[in-house]
């Protein structure tokens, strides 16, 4: 069969359902990335413990570990725009408490773990949700550049996100927390208006006996599997932004506000890489390329944990950002193109697990080993740890680093 013509960017910008997912990503993004700050922020400010850092990391992936298969189950069986709105409601509640604690002064680090184990329940039923319902907005032959204009979008919000959690937070502690409320708001009402171009798989094809067929369609498929778990152990040691908190006041003197602009550091990166992608899809080599682009991702780990000056830490980060997004790009459109459409919010919900969540296993494991190593021995660590792994994953899945094309 002959392939489908390509979409332009333009074009796709102009379909109402698709403008409405990326402003609603993009307002959930952003307000996620405010909470990041605030609330890392917060927590380092009642404990001043860099372990306790590192349990916000892990309190967010518990209830991920938990959920996968209940949430990819969800993400098959009901409406996917419904789950996303109601999960966007309940990151919005949770921000108000947030806030009212904030504002009333009786805000603990156990309030903030509780809640911070909300929004991980919200985001395990959300992010797979999302992803298999992108490509019913998507127009067929263009997932690959929809993926880069999403990303373009969400990393936008990121960038601009973290500088004003940091700003909001050095006015009023409560601050960060109204401003995530407002956004989850209206994220639901975007979200209403979504209206998929194709039919959604047959809900009763999603039965609970099925909830597991997520897990056996991955280990089925070696290219799928290589990707995903290349991922996981790349994050996984690469958690390098757990410890931002502790660059920022101990090791760069850069403040609240600076912490912002090192949370954004990486989304200016990714929105480069992301204007580049969507302009100019990767036609050629398409594995071997996601493989350099986790390298990278490490030498660029290394070379943050190791400066002392704000100016190489910042393009560091830009560097790290831009590399982990030509990996997303390829594993998103790779995992989504090769999965049927019955199952993909099963699958979805394994490579959420073992990417997205994978994010908060990372950054409890650098703050486990900052305690027991220092902070800049835990970073340098984890970008050798991750240039190690790309570099065993290329022979241990040859198929992977064949791919050549993805649609």
């Amino acid at each position: 069969m002959p392939s489908p013509l390509p979409v332009s960017a333009g074009t796709l910008l102009k379909q109402p359902s698709f403008l409405f997912f990326l402003l609603s990503r993009s307002l959930t993004r952003f307000a996620s990335q405010i909470g990041a700050v605030a609330i890392g922020w917060q927590i380092y400010d009642l404990t001043g413990s860099a372990f306790d850092l590192g349990m916000v990391g892990l309190v967010q992936f518990l209830p991920t570990a938990l959920l996968v298969f209940v949430a990819g189950h969800a993400a098959d069986r009901f409406e996917r725009k419904r789950v996303v709105q109601l999960c966007q409601l309940a990151e919005a509640a949770t921000a108000l408490f947030l806030a009212y604690g904030s504002y009333g002064g009786w805000l603990t680090e156990i309030h903030i773990f509780v809640a911070t184990f909300v929004l991980g329940m919200a985001g395990a039923f959300e992010s797979p949700t999302i992803a298999a319902l992108l490509p019913l907005i998507a127009p067929r032959g263009s997932l690959q550049r929809a993926t880069a204009l999403s990303s373009a979008a969400a990393q936008l919000a990121t960038i601009t996100g973290p500088a004003l959690g940091g700003i909001a937070y050095a006015v009023a502690s409560g601050l960060p927390y109204g401003i995530m409320l407002m956004f989850w708001l209206l994220s639901a009402l975007l979200t209403g208006g979504i209206r998929a171009s194709e039919p959604e798989a047959d809900k009763d094809a999603a039965t609970a006996d099925d909830v597991f067929a997520g897990v056996r369609f991955i280990r089925n498929n070696p290219a799928i599997l290589g990707t995903i778990s290349l991922d996981l152990f790349a994050v996984l040691f690469g958690g390098v932004t757990a410890l931002l908190p502790i660059y920022a006041r101990d090791i760069l003197d850069a403040g609240p506000f600076g912490l912002g602009i090192l949370r954004a550091a990486p989304a200016v990166g990714a929105l480069l890489m992301t204007a580049i992608l969507a302009r100019s899809a990767i036609n050629r080599r398409v594995g071997l390329r996601m493989f350099q682009a986790v390298i990278v991702f490490g030498i660029a780990t290394i070379v943050f944990a190791l400066s002392h000056w704000m100016w190489l830490s910042v393009l560091a980060l830009a560097v790290l950002g831009a590399a982990d997004t030509i990996s997303v790009v390829i594993c998103f459109s790779l995992v989504q193109l090769s999965t049927p459409n019955e199952m993909r919010g099963r699958v979805g919900a394994v490579n959420f697990l073992f990417i997205n969540a994978s994010n908060y296993l990372g950054q409890f494991e650098s703050g486990v080993a900052a305690a027991l190593f220092g902070t800049v021995a835990s970073a340098v660590i984890g970008g050798v740890a991750t240039v190690a792994i790309a570099l065993v994953w290329m022979k241990l899945f040859p198929s992977l680093r064949g791919v050549e094309r993805l649609e």
